[in-house]
């Protein structure tokens, strides 16, 4: 019974530090003309040049001329702020009962690989460059390694769980 307990507790430890990870790349993305206007001015101040710094520039500068513009196609990125922040709250089912909803860990492995072929086949059509693909990748990386040692800790509780 207290291994059982033990391994919960490591379970919903692992799965706080992904919920944690998805809700603030989740509220993140509602503000992103702001950030991008720090970082703009970051890169003006310390007078970084490189093909990171060119790069959110140029989205820096397409995101505000968009934002004067078009303002409601910043709407897309609002639905997606709010997507991240909906999945993350479908992680407390695996939270409250790790063995019962482990649907949804699976679920997330799945997002996670799948995000390699949405960052290379969309990022090469909408111009992204490689690194940022990349970059764009790490979350499908580290959220599907995360992932992975919680679906592997939930199998050994349910294991556990049924010994008792």
């Amino acid at each position: 019974m207290e291994r059982s307990i033990t391994m919960q507790k490591e379970v919903r430890r692992l799965l706080l530090i992904f919920i944690t990870g998805l809700f603030l790349s989740g509220i993140t993305a509602f503000p992103i003309e702001s950030q991008l206007e720090i970082a703009h001015r970051g890169i003006q101040y310390f007078h970084l040049d490189n093909k990171a710094t060119a790069w959110v520039e140029k989205v820096y500068e397409g995101v505000r001329e968009m934002n004067l513009r078009f303002p409601f196609i910043s709407y897309g990125t609002d639905w997606l702020a709010f997507a991240h922040v909906m999945i993350a709250v479908a992680f407390v089912g695996p939270y409250r009962d790790p063995v019962r909803n482990i649907w949804v860990v699976e679920f997330g492995l799945i997002a996670c690989f799948c995000i390699f072929p949405l960052a290379f086949i969309a990022g090469t059509i909408r111009q992204i460059p490689f690194f940022w693909q990349l970059i764009d990748c790490s979350f499908g990386v580290f959220g599907g390694l995360l992932l992975w040692r919680i679906h592997q800790k939930i199998k050994q509780l349910e294991i556990v769980s049924k010994s008792l």
